[in-house]
């Protein structure tokens, strides 16, 4: 496989505390406080207006609000509130050594997670960068993945999805792609499996593992 795709938070960058903290004051403004973050963490990876209503019962209207409430804070702070996973430079270092594409396939609004790879130092090893827009345009991830492939001319037959939910695994079938699923981040084993995952990563090390085997 030459081009590989990887979602963003729970694969590359551990979100939990912005996201969990830029939610909780979210739902503050509705009234719904949340005496302990880590409840938060099924809001990682899915579309947030999507988890706003299924998660907090929230309107679609009161969905919107909720992801204006949700910016106010994570905007100037709650983006910040991350860190790399141990492993990821190196992995990323090694699999442009070995001539591949690396691609990001996030439904977080683009312009958050280019500013988050800067932070990060990680952009230099991103040949493109696709996200959803900050009016909700393209937030499922199957929309993501087929923007990737069609903006940067991806052969689907030639491409794998890294990522940590079932969204990642579900959005690469959609669009014809290997799945590697991985299970230091959000979601677990059974998650992956029953969304139909190809192969699974304990670890980043086994990342590298997989991928060579994808040829």
């Amino acid at each position: 496989m030459n081009y590989i795709l990887f979602d963003l938070d729970g694969t590359v960058t551990n979100p939990q505390e912005g996201i969990t903290n830029s939610v909780a004051y979210a739902l503050e403004y509705f009234g719904i406080h949340t005496e302990d973050n880590s409840t938060l963490n099924k809001y990682i990876g899915p579309p947030l207006r999507q988890s706003f209503m299924e998660f907090a019962g929230l309107s679609e209207e009161q969905s919107h609000i909720g992801m204006i409430k949700y910016r106010e804070y994570f905007g100037p702070k709650g983006i910040y509130e991350n860190e790399v996973y141990n492993g990821i430079p190196e992995l990323f270092d090694k699999l442009k050594k070995d001539g591949k594409k690396i691609i990001l396939a996030t439904s977080k609004p683009w312009i958050y997670a280019e500013m988050i790879l800067e932070k990060f130092d990680l952009k230099k090893y991103f040949d493109f960068v696709a996200g959803s827009e900050m009016n909700g345009v393209r937030t499922n991830k199957a929309d993501v993945i087929k923007y990737a492939i069609e903006k940067y001319n991806i052969p689907a037959e030639d491409a794998v999805m890294i990522g940590d939910r079932e969204h990642d695994i579900i959005g690469a079938k959609k669009n014809g792609l290997k799945t590697i699923g991985v299970l230091y981040g959000f979601g677990s084993e059974c998650e992956l499996k029953k969304a139909g995952v190809d192969y699974i990563a304990e670890n980043i090390e086994n990342i590298i593992e997989l991928i060579e085997k994808l040829y």
